[in-house]
C-alpha cells in the first residue's frame, strides 16, 4: 500500500476493525517515511463472468433489477427484493469462489424467488433453465403444484382411513 502522502512504498497497519456488515475490514495505517496516517478499506472481491467473456465486478443492484422484471405486476416490495439480493449474495459468497458466471447467479436466484413469488419464479426460471416448448412450463407447474400439494397435506394432517 503506497502512502497517498508521499508515495512511499509501504505502509504499517495501527488498528484493523471489521465494517458493521461484515463485509469488509477498516485499515488505520501509517507511514514509516513520513508518519501519516490514513484509513484503507479492504474487501473480497467477487467476479462475475458474463455470456461475453468479459469479466465484471459482483452487483447486488443487478440481481435486484433482473428480479424486479420478473416481479412485475406482483405483489413483492422493494424490501423483499433488496433482501433476495442479500441472500443470494451471502450464499455465493460462502462459497468461496472470486469468479462465478452469471448464469450460475440466475440459477441461485431460483430458489429464493419460489420461496417469495412462484408466478415470478416462473418467468425467471423460462430465462434461465431456458425453456424451450410449453412442455417444459407444465412440468415445472405441475412441480410447483406437487410441493404446493405436500405443503397442504402437512399443515393439514389426513383422514385416517
Amino acid at each position: 500500500m503506497h502512502c497517498p502522502f508521499c508515495r512511499h512504498p509501504d505502509s504499517r497497519v495501527i488498528d484493523s476493525r471489521t465494517s458493521d456488515d461484515g463485509l469488509s475490514i477498516r485499515r488505520r495505517r501509517q507511514c514509516p517515511e513520513c508518519s501519516g496516517r490514513f484509513s484503507t478499506t479492504e474487501t473480497a472481491s467477487l467476479m462475475v463472468i458474463k455470456r461475453s467473456g468479459v469479466v465484471e465486478p459482483f452487483s447486488r443492484d443487478k440481481i435486484v433489477s433482473g428480479v424486479r422484471k420478473a416481479c412485475q405486476g406482483r405483489p413483492v416490495t422493494d424490501v423483499d427484493l433488496a433482501g433476495l439480493a442479500q441472500r443470494v449474495e451471502e450464499a455465493i459468497r460462502q462459497t468461496g469462489v472470486s469468479q462465478i458466471e452469471a448464469n450460475d447467479i440466475g440459477l441461485s436466484i431460483l430458489p429464493e424467488l419460489r420461496g417469495l413469488d412462484v408466478v415470478a419464479y416462473l418467468r425467471f426460471a423460462s430465462v434461465y433453465q431456458g425453456f424451450d416448448s410449453l412442455a417444459d412450463f407444465e412440468s415445472v407447474i405441475e412441480s410447483l403444484r406437487d410441493d404446493e400439494r405436500r405443503l397442504t397435506d402437512v399443515a393439514e394432517p389426513g383422514e385416517d382411513a
